[in-house]
C-alpha cells in the first residue's frame, strides 16, 4: 500500500532499511545467542542520524516526528526486534525531556541524545508496580537543592547501558498517584547502581536491569515540570511513545511474513511448493492482511499525533494493541509455514516469535490497552451527551 511518503521520509526509511540489511541482518543471531548490547550498531545508528528523528533541530535532531521514528523502527524490527530497541528504548526515554523538560534541561540533554552518544531508559515499573502504575515505592525527598532518591526499578529497557534516566518516584506519599513526580537521573550518579541483568525469552540483544537507588541525590533542577507532575509525564510519554512499539510489532511481523512467503515458494512437498496448497495460502493472505490493516492504523495514529489533532491515548492503546497481537500471531504463523524448520535457531521465524511476544506486555499489557480504550471511549459518549 502507498502511504504517500515525502522525500525525506522515504529517505528515512530507506537510510533505516539500508542499516538493518546491511548492519544488522549479519549479526543479529550473533547477539541473540550472546546477549551482547550491540554497541556498534548504536554507532552505525548514531552515525546515520537516526537517534535524533524526532528531536528539534535547535536541539541538533532532525526535527521530525513520531511517524518517522516509527518508520524507522519498524524498518530495523523488521531484521531485529531486540536490537532496534537500543534506539526506540532511548526514544522512551527521551520523550519526558522533549515533552515536559524547560529548556535548560533541552539544551542539556538532548544534544547528546540526537546524537546518539548518550543513550536514555525510562524507570517506571517495579517488583510490585507494572500494569498498577499507581503502587510504585521509590521515594522522592526534597532535602534543600537536592531530591533524595531510594527504591528499585525492574526491568528497565537499556537499564546499565544508558547514561540519562527518566524516573518516576513519589514525593507525597499521601496524594497516591498524585503525589509522584519525574526526574532526570545520570549514570554515574552518587547512590545509583544497577541490579542484575535478566535472561530473557526475546530481544536478547537488548539490555534489560534493575535500577537501584540508595540515598541518591539528584539536583532539585532535574526534576520535570512540577510536583505531582509524574504520572502525567509517564502517560503523556506512553502516548507518545506506544506507536513506536507498534512500529516494532509491525516490523517483526513483516519480516516473518516476508520469510515465510519466500519458504513457502521454495520449499516443495508432493511435488509441488507448499505455497500452491491453499491452507497454506491463506495463511499468507491472513497474515499480509493483518499486517497491512496493523501498519495503516499505526501510521494513522502517528500522524494524527504529529498534527496535533489529539493527545492519541486511545488511538495509540488501539495501534499497540492490533500491531503487537498481529505480531504474535503472524510469527507463530511463520513458525508453522516453516514446519520443523522454523522450530531451528538456523531460520530466524523462531526468535521473531520470542521477540514479537514482549509487545503484547511491555509500555503497559494488552489488557491494559483495552481497558485505556474502553475507557475513553466511554468518557467520548459521556462527553456527547452532555
Amino acid at each position: 500500500m502507498d502511504y504517500l511518503l515525502t522525500e525525506e521520509q522515504n529517505m528515512i526509511q530507506s537510510l533505516a532499511r539500508e542499516v538493518a540489511e546491511g548492519k544488522i541482518k549479519p549479526v543479529r543471531a550473533y547477539y541473540d545467542e550472546t546477549e551482547e548490547f550491540p554497541w556498534e550498531i548504536v554507532k552505525t545508528l548514531a552515525q546515520s542520524d537516526l537517534f535524533g528523528i524526532y528531536i528539534e533541530e535547535k536541539y541538533g535532531g532532525m526535527g521530525f516526528g513520531i511517524f518517522e521514528l516509527c518508520l524507522a523502527i519498524e524498518e530495523l524490527s523488521r531484521i531485529c526486534g531486540g536490537i532496534s530497541l537500543c534506539l526506540a528504548a532511548s526514544a522512551l526515554g527521551t520523550f519526558p525531556i522533549v515533552l515536559f523538560g524547560n529548556d535548560e534541561q533541552k539544551q542539556k540533554y538532548l544534544p547528546p541524545l540526537a546524537r546518539g552518544e548518550k543513550l536514555a531508559a525510562f524507570g517506571l515499573t517495579e517488583s510490585e508496580a507494572g500494569s498498577d502504575a499507581g503502587s510504585i515505592r521509590t521515594r522522592a525527598k526534597k532535602q534543600g537543592d537536592y531530591y533524595v532518591l531510594n527504591g528499585t526499578k525492574q526491568w528497565i529497557t537499556n537499564g546499565g547501558e544508558a547514561e540519562i534516566y527518566t524516573i518516576i518516584a513519589i514525593t507525597d506519599p499521601d496524594k497516591g498517584a498524585r503525589g509522584a513526580s519525574a526526574f532526570i537521573v545520570e549514570k554515574g550518579t552518587e547512590g545509583f547502581t544497577f541490579g542484575k541483568k535478566e535472561k530473557k525469552l526475546g530481544i536478547r540483544a537488548s539490555a534489560t536491569r534493575e535500577l537501584v537507588f540508595n540515598d541518591c541525590k539528584v539536583p532539585a533542577g532535574n526534576l520535570l515540570g512540577r510536583e505531582g507532575m509524574g504520572f502525567i509525564v509517564a502517560m503523556k510519554t506512553f502516548d507518545a511513545t506506544r506507536p513506536g512499539v507498534a512500529a516494532q510489532a509491525l516490523g517483526i511481523a513483516q519480516g516473518a511474513f516476508e520469510a515465510a512467503l519466500e519458504y513457502a515458494h521454495k520449499r516443495y512437498q508432493f511435488g509441488q511448493p507448499i505455497s500452491s496448497f491453499q491452507a497454506v495460502q491463506h495463511m499468507l493472505a491472513d497474515m499480509a492482511t493483518q499486517i497491512e490493516a496493523a501498519r495503516a492504523l499505526t501510521y494513522a495514529t502517528a500522524r494524527m499525533i504529529d498534527a496535533g489533532k489529539s493527545s492519541g491515548s486511545k488511538e495509540s492503546a488501539m495501534s499497540k494493541l492490533l500491531a503487537s497481537d498481529v505480531a504474535m500471531k503472524v510469527t507463530v504463523d511463520a513458525v508453522q509455514i516453516f514446519g520443523g524448520y522454523g522450530y531451528m535457531r538456523d531460520y530466524p521465524v523462531e526468535k521473531m516469535m520470542r521477540d514479537a511476544k514482549i509487545t503484547q506486555i511491555y509500555e503497559g499489557t494488552n489488557q491494559i490497552q483495552r481497558n485505556v480504550i474502553a475507557l475513553e471511549l466511554i468518557k467520548g459518549l459521556s462527553r456527547r451527551k452532555i
